[in-house]
């Protein structure tokens, strides 16, 4: 399998087109928290983009010091209100109405940016891009992880993120939704160990933002926990993804089965 070698002939062949064919009508938008290790390979994939609006939100690591070394980044540091208002903070400072979303362990591919540098947009459509995700270097093909088509650039002077904490969405009522040619390749986790630390970060955010507002019990839990596995190993094909599968699929039943019996927890304190 040779995954290495196609993403260094992807970000090579990036980095030609990038020369020749500046992106002026689009910013790119990442907000990011510690994100040194991938920050680089996701800056790289931008080089060609005028503005890119890096907010960091309280990165310990050397993620500033990698930002400010492009000279096309403008760095914004600001605190973390949730995925979706951050988002629009972060939205506010781009130069542009045309905005493109990122995590900082994300990257576009040549086909992608191409087709960026070339296409002119609607302003009535927010426009999904398909994803490809890696474990590591390894493409994840099932799981429920494989070709997922997610929003990802919208007109501010039209649309924006809506304000959820976790799950956040662009707000798309009225407009038109179609799907751009390209990829963006995903390196989401490095190590078992990210998985865990995740499932605890997002299962105690979808608490916060519920408590109060949402019922649940010690059995939806479980329930919610089993049919979570089921979906993503079974239904989805996880067990053809080998180890890496029932990984994710049991990540996804712990994200389950911790919210919402953190939830249930913390309606219990409530009362």
């Amino acid at each position: 399998m040779n995954n290495h070698n196609s993403h260094t002939t992807i970000a090579n062949e990036v980095k030609h087109r990038d020369l020749n064919n500046k992106i002026s009508h689009i910013s790119a938008v990442i907000i990011v928290k510690n994100g040194e290790r991938t920050i680089k390979k996701t800056l790289n994939s931008l080089i060609s983009f005028d503005d890119v609006v890096v907010y960091d939100n309280g990165s310990t690591d050397n993620t500033i010091q990698i930002a400010k070394s492009y000279p096309n980044v403008n760095l914004i540091q600001g605190d973390f209100l949730g995925f979706g208002k951050t988002k629009n903070i972060a939205a506010s400072f781009a130069k542009n109405d045309w905005i493109i979303t990122l995590d900082s362990d994300e990257e576009l591919d040549g086909e992608l940016l191409h087709l960026l540098q070339t296409t002119k947009l609607d302003k009535n459509c927010i426009y999904k891009l398909n994803f490809k995700n890696f474990y590591k270097e390894y493409q994840i093909k099932h799981s429920g992880w494989n070709n997922q088509k997610i929003k990802r650039i919208y007109n501010k002077s039209v649309t924006k993120y809506n304000d959820n904490f976790v799950h956040e969405n662009i707000i798309d009522d009225g407009m038109q939704i179609k799907t751009l040619k390209g990829n963006i390749n995903h390196y989401s986790y490095f190590s078992i160990s990210e998985f865990i630390t995740k499932v605890d970060r997002y299962s105690t955010l979808y608490t916060n933002e519920h408590a109060g507002k949402k019922s649940s019990s010690p059995l939806k839990a479980l329930l919610s926990a089993k049919y979570s596995f089921f979906k993503t190993y079974v239904l989805k094909r996880g067990f053809l993804d080998g180890y890496v599968g029932l990984i994710i699929a049991f990540s996804h039943a712990a994200t389950n089965f911790y919210k919402y019996i953190k939830l249930y927890e913390k309606n219990k304190e409530l009362q």
